[in-house]
């Protein structure tokens, strides 16, 4: 592999980051180079899946032919096969420097497929809550498996701590999109706490956008937000099991996703009538305090060669 085609590799995953992540991306500043590029290639990996899994203009049956087709050509790439995309030519060499199992990234378009299993016109649904933890963990926390080995440790405990910390970022943006996610017949909300809630399936479906939620659909995201505030521990209990420096990447990404579930539990839970995020400027308080925090770790690292 030539060196140029490779900063160019990572150039297209660091710009498509930068572009399309968000949340995300204020991580990755906080990252030393090698990392931040290896995550910037998982990340524009997992959002070329997200664009082939979600693109309406084209049938679900289209979608995921396509999807089987790209993961076809990922999977020749990453046995060595020469390929023209920039994107899988910084996944090979990231998967490699890192030691990421190609069975992980598997996992991770197979997420993205449950959203197609439906016939269309059907509501996709989950029926319990363990039916939705699968959901979440093949399109988060196998995100998060995936991180770790980015950031490097070494006690195996992290791993499990991992996937609970993407089962709260999944919950979160669950909670977060409830009303955008309706509208494209999408139900991540389990089908057996909504009847719990007495909340029905068609209320969610044709409710009001601009209507606030009713006291049982409070009482249900009140429910959820309560799960994922449960696995933010994880979160906490994964920063010191992985390596310092890479220690400040995840603070931050915590911090952001945190953030949002306290923006939605101060909303009362009104998902609906406004998107709820947090703005930018708090963002970048969250970097500026992550980046001194990597500066500091790296001077201490070098102080004590």
């Amino acid at each position: 592999m030539h060196d140029q085609t490779l900063e160019r590799a990572y150039a297209e995953c660091r710009a498509i980051a930068k572009r399309e992540a968000k949340n995300f991306y204020y991580s990755f500043v906080a990252l030393p180079e090698p990392r931040r590029n290896a995550i910037c290639a998982i990340y524009a990996f997992m959002r070329k899946a997200d664009d082939l899994s979600d693109d309406e203009s084209v049938s679900r049956e289209e979608r995921r032919r396509r999807l089987s087709a790209w993961l076809a050509e990922w999977h020749a790439a990453s046995s060595g096969a020469e390929t023209a995309d920039l994107v899988f030519v910084a996944v090979h060499d990231a998967i490699a420097r890192f030691n990421i199992p190609c069975a992980l990234l598997d996992e991770l378009v197979a997420g993205t497929t449950m959203d197609l299993e439906h016939a269309a016109g059907e509501v996709d649904t989950y029926s319990t809550f363990d039916d939705l933890y699968r959901y979440c963990y093949l399109v988060a926390s196998v995100v998060g498996l995936v991180c770790i080995r980015i950031f490097g440790y070494k006690d195996p405990r992290a791993e499990k701590l991992a996937e609970e910390t993407g089962i709260a970022f999944q919950l979160t943006n669950i909670l977060r999109d409830v009303a955008e996610d309706a509208q494209r017949k999408r139900i991540y909300l389990p089908l057996d706490r909504l009847a719990e809630h007495n909340v029905s399936l068609q209320s969610l479906l044709h409710r009001s956008p601009a209507a606030p939620p009713t006291a049982n659909e409070r009482a249900l995201l009140a429910e959820m937000a309560k799960r994922a505030e449960d696995y933010y521990g994880s979160a906490r209990s994964l920063l010191p099991l992985i390596d310092r420096e890479s220690r400040p990447a995840l603070w931050v990404l915590v911090k952001i996703y945190h953030g949002l579930l306290k923006r939605i539990r101060r909303a009362n839970y009104d998902v609906f009538s406004r998107r709820i995020r947090v703005p930018s400027f708090q963002k970048l308080e969250i970097l500026a305090v992550g980046l001194v925090w990597m500066v500091w770790v790296r001077l201490r690292k070098a102080g004590s060669r």
